[in-house]
Parts: structure tokens; C-alpha cells; sequence
């Protein structure tokens, strides 16, 4: 499990707007925002609804929409008195006016919307702010009485508390000492590769040896895997000073991105890691990064967590544990492992494929309520048939969380697009034509 990634319960803070930074959930007050087009009249349309109905409104502010330039977003409040009629006001700006609504201050869960990042930059926001420092330690860490690793820890921590988006990655130059311990994990696990892992893990690594300095006496820098992941799948890799909730490590994935540790673990026990280094991440997550139908089944878990309710984020939560960290696959008429959390441990990619564990079909409505031990090996594993097969059940699955819009990734503008207008849908059906236009001509040029 990544030190980004643990599940713990209420860790997603405040319920926040996806649109305001101020809190809109104030007491007695319900809040909205619904957009209209620039056109004369149309704001007077639409308060003529609240009029009809006798709401008096407590507050109005207006500003250009975040997602569609030729629209104004209005955000307006009224006494929790007129609870009724402004439901009934709601369901009028959603028939009768061009745009889109999005209550914010409901009591009813369903309508309460939890703010997510729109653009990659915005991932900023959340990155720091983590659960646990990296310098952190529990009593029972290897490191906890070693006060040179505790100082080294704090130096990568640092790193990523001041990294931005769009910076470099700051290269690391790592001690003789924890290249040793890098070295002792790299070389057992390589000889467990060739008949353990997914041939799409045994197909990448070879070139990340080649072209990111994957070797037995050297650690890898983030910056160059990074490079490397965008030009395989647009996969990067961002730098994570210690733990983030669920919520805002699966927002990452929405993006393509991953939020990796740089550390490494302590060198007194260096097949043992009560939490995940960089052997993990680099070792277990990237090679299958760089794969396209791995990287969109990812991000497909991503897509599904924003703006989710906190129960459907523990579910995707479990989806991923079971999948990109502790996932088999079906291939030919073998078994083989794809999560990374196998990947980077000698011992439970053993365990996994021998005849101890239970092994269940992937299925994501039971798989995600399954539970988990996290300092052990795991009881249960579940099995996909391929990666294209999970990432249409997780597709699925996605589409039963209650949230009232849809979302796509846009990757020419790195941004996510809330798909709950006409405008919206207009500009995926275009993008879907152009698209189909080539597939088609292609398809002729080959016959």
C-alpha cells in the first residue's frame, strides 16, 4: 500500500464547494449555484422562479462560468424556511433554464457535492495536506531509534512538502548505504519476475533499465521515471511528503497522477517495510504505469472517486487495494500478479500464487466491501480476467455512485469536465465524432 494511500475513517475534511473556496454550509441557510448563458433576460428568468415561489433571497453574487466561457455562474442563498419551495425552484432552473445546477448545503447526503481539483495544478491544494509527516515514525519501525535515518526521512519529506506542479522533481543523491538495501530488494525480486508477473510488468522492465537507470547498485530518480510514464501512458509521478486521505490520492489517479515516496526503507531489515518506500513504488507501481490499459484502468478508479460521497470513496478505496495493489490477472491458462503490492514484496508473491490464500473473481460490488488486513499477508485475493475486463466492471460500478453529474479528463487541457449540461454533452459528442471519423478512415486505408 502506498504511504499516500491508507484507509482511515473521516478523512476527507470539510464538504466544501466544488466551485467556493469560502465554507457554504452555514446554519440556517441553504445554498446553490446554477449558470446561464450570457443572453439579455436570463437572469431575470430565472429569478422570477424564486419570486413565484416567495423566496426572498439572503444572498446573490455572480462571476464567469470555470467551465464554459460563454456562461455566468450565479451562487445564491435563502433561509432554510424555504427548503420546499426551493426544491421546487431547483427542479425549474434544471427544466427551464440552459445550464446546469448544483446544490451545495443540503442535509441530504445525495446533494451535498465534496469539492474536488478541476485542473492538475489544483492537486496542489490537497498535496500537502497529508495525515503523518514523513518523519514520523511508529515505535515498532525499524528506523524509530535511529536518529541519522529519522533525519534522512525528514530531508525526502521536505522535498515534497515544497514541490509544486510543473517543477522538477529535485534529483536525490542517495548514501551507499541505502543503494545496499535498494540492491538487496531489487536483485530477489528480479528473480521472481519472469514466472510471477504479469507479462506487461516483465515487458516494461527492460526498458526502464535501459532508459530510467533501473539497476541493482543504483536508485532510479524520480524526475527521469517520470519523463518516462508520460511518454508510455501520460502517467507522472509526484512527490508526497507522507500520508494523504483516500479521497485525495484517488483524485490524483483521476489526473494520471501518482503521489510516490522517495525514501527508502531501513537497512537492517531490507525485505521488511512497515510502510511503502520507494522500493514499492518503483518497483511495484511504475512498471505497470507505463502500460496503456493498465493506466486507464487506474485512472478509471481516479474518475470514479470525485465528488463521491465518503462511503463510496472507503468502497473504491477496497477496489484499489484489491486491484493496483494486491491484484492477480488471469493469462492463458496462468495466474499472475499486477499489484504492486506483490510486486515489491519477495514473500507474498510467493504466497499469492501458491495454494494458501483464497482466490475470488474480481467482482466490484463484493470485492469492495471485502476486508483487509495491513501488516499481514492477505487472506483473500481477487482474480480479473484481464485488465480491459476490471476496467469495464469498475466502469459499471462507477456509474452506480450517487453524484448528480458525470465526469470526463480532458487531457489536451489536463483538466476534468463536469458533463451536466447540453454544452458539455455537445462538445463529448463532437470530440466522439472526430474521433470515430479517424477510426473509420483508418479502417478504410487497411481493408
Amino acid at each position: 500500500m502506498d504511504a499516500t494511500f491508507r484507509k482511515k475513517n473521516g478523512e476527507n475534511g470539510t464538504q466544501d464547494s466544488m466551485y467556493l473556496e469560502e465554507q457554504t454550509n452555514k446554519a440556517g441557510v441553504l445554498s446553490c449555484i446554477f449558470s446561464l448563458r450570457e443572453e439579455v433576460g436570463a437572469l431575470a428568468k430565472a429569478l422570477r422562479l424564486f419570486e413565484d415561489k416567495g423566496i426572498n433571497l439572503k444572498h446573490i453574487e455572480s462571476r464567469p462560468s470555470r467551465m464554459n466561457k460563454e456562461e455566468y455562474e450565479f451562487f445564491v442563498s435563502v433561509d432554510t424556511t424555504y427548503a420546499k419551495a426551493l426544491d421546487e425552484v431547483i427542479d425549474g432552473l434544471r427544466t427551464q433554464i440552459s445550464g446546469h445546477v448544483h446544490e451545495l448545503s443540503r442535509s441530504k447526503m445525495g446533494d451535498t457535492v465534496p469539492w474536488f481539483p478541476r485542473h492538475i495544478q489544483e492537486l496542489d491544494r490537497f498535496a500537502n495536506q497529508i495525515l503523518s509527516y514523513g518523519s514520523e515514525l511508529d515505535s515498532d519501525h525499524p528506523g524509530f531509534t535511529d536518529s541519522v535515518y529519522r533525519a534522512r526521512r525528514k530531508e525526502f519529506a521536505d522535498i515534497a512538502y515544497n514541490y509544486r506542479h510543473g517543477q522538477a522533481i529535485p534529483t536525490v543523491e542517495y548514501t551507499e548505504d541505502e543503494r545496499k538495501t535498494w540492491g538487496v530488494v531489487f536483485r530477489e525480486l528480479k528473480t521472481l519476475y519472469p514466472t510471477h508477473a504479469c507479462r506487461e510488468h516483465n515487458r516494461v522492465f527492460p526498458l526502464l533499465e535501459k532508459y530510467c537507470g533501473y539497476r541493482e547498485d543504483n536508485i532510479p530518480q524520480l524526475e527521469d521515471i517520470s519523463r518516462f510514464l508520460q511518454s508510455c501512458s501520460g502517467f507522472r509521478l509526484r512527490p508526497v511528503a507522507g500520508l494523504l486521505s483516500s479521497r485525495d490520492f484517488l483524485a490524483g489517479l483521476a489526473f494520471r497522477v501518482f503521489h510516490s515516496t522517495q525514501y527508502i526503507r531501513h537497512g537492517s531489515k531490507p525485505m521488511y517495510t512497515p510502510e511503502p518506500d520507494i522500493c514499492h513504488e518503483l518497483l511495484g507501481h511504475v512498471p505497470l504505469f507505463a502500460d496503456p490499459g493498465f493506466a486507464q484502468f487506474s485512472q478509471e478508479i481516479g474518475l470514479a472517486s470525485l465528488g463521491a460521497p465518503d462511503e463510496y470513496i472507503e468502497k473504491l478505496a477496497t477496489v484499489y487495494w484489491f486491484t493496483v495493489e494486491f491484484g492477480l490477472c488471469k493469462q492463458g491458462s496462468e495466474v499472475k500478479a499486477y499489484g504492486a503490492g506483490l510486486l515489491s514484496s519477495f514473500g507474498e508473491l510467493q504466497y499469492s500464487l501458491s495454494d494458501k490464500p483464497q482466490i475470488r473473481p474480481f467482482e466490484p460490488e463484493k470485492t469492495c466491501v471485502q476486508k483487509y488486513p495491513i501488516t499481514e499477508f492477505q487472506p483473500v485475493y481477487f482474480v480479473a480476467e484481464s485488465f480491459e475486463d476490471a476496467k469495464e466492471k469498475v466502469r459499471k460500478f462507477a456509474a452506480t455512485i450517487p453524484r448528480p453529474f458525470s465526469v470526463r479528463y480532458n487531457a489536451y487541457t489536463q483538466s476534468i469536465e463536469v458533463l451536466d449540461s447540453t454544452q458539455q454533452l455537445r462538445n463529448l459528442a463532437d470530440s466522439i465524432n472526430s474521433e470515430m471519423g479517424t477510426l473509420c478512415n483508418a479502417l478504410r486505408k487497411m481493408e
